[in-house]
């Protein structure tokens, strides 16, 4: 269990982040939330294409797609061909296309074309990895869920919250410090934050309404 003053910590930056993100734009999960509704199958496509990609490139390559397919069935068919030419916006559309077929057809195949609603039902899924099945329990099925992408390891480890090396470290941290009704939170509240202010390099610390509570490791030039 984590101490008192480490949950706190979390607490308050959780508390901070809420005020503070407000106004900004929401990260593409959300995105396709408020504007498909809680669908598992069309938040499940939009964060394989989100893989090694920017929300500013996979959000609208999602959007794209889901014009001309919304189901497993539909997507499978559509062309590869149309698919790549629709998703192009993301890096490696080519096998992201493919991707989206074997999904697609292993849904229909093993669980009746429906996204699965647990963890090691997802991630048995070829092409699943364990912070697309986090964030789609989280998002898609309102689980409580940390899925640790590059800005959640990146700024939990900048903020001193953890110390770790690898994301899956990072994920058993989290899990310590952060109380449970706080998980969903917590993930799109620092996704948002750096994507918008807690940038890899030179972040910009001079707004950051968390610099009294950052240990701010490894930052060595910010604005």
């Amino acid at each position: 269990m984590a101490d008192r003053a480490d949950r706190d910590r979390a607490i308050k930056i959780i508390d901070i982040l809420k005020r503070a993100t407000k106004n900004m734009p929401v990260p593409a999960a959300v995105a396709i939330r408020k504007e498909y509704g809680k669908d598992p199958f069309l938040m499940l496509i939009s964060c394989l294409l989100s893989l090694r990609a920017k929300d500013t490139a996979s959000l609208p390559a999602s959007q794209a797609l889901f014009k001309r397919a919304r189901t497993p069935q539909e997507l499978l068919a559509l062309p590869l061909r149309q698919i790549e030419q629709t998703i192009y916006s993301v890096g490696f559309y080519r096998s992201k296309a493919k991707r989206l077929k074997t999904v697609s057809q292993e849904l229909i195949d093993r669980f009746k074309g429906k996204v699965p609603d647990t963890y090691q039902e997802l991630i048995s899924i070829k092409g699943v990895g364990p912070k697309t099945a986090h964030l789609v329990l989280g998002e898609a099925f309102d689980k409580q869920e940390l899925y640790v992408d590059i800005h959640v390891h990146r700024i939990s480890n900048r903020l001193g919250l953890v110390k770790t090396k690898k994301p899956e470290e990072t994920q058993i941290e989290l899990e310590r410090i952060i109380p449970r009704e706080y998980w969903n939170d917590y993930c799109r509240l620092i996704v948002t934050w750096g994507q918008n202010i807690c940038g890899p390099i030179s972040p910009f610390c001079s707004e950051c309404p968390l610099y009294k509570e950052c240990k701010r490791v490894g930052v060595t030039r910010s604005r």
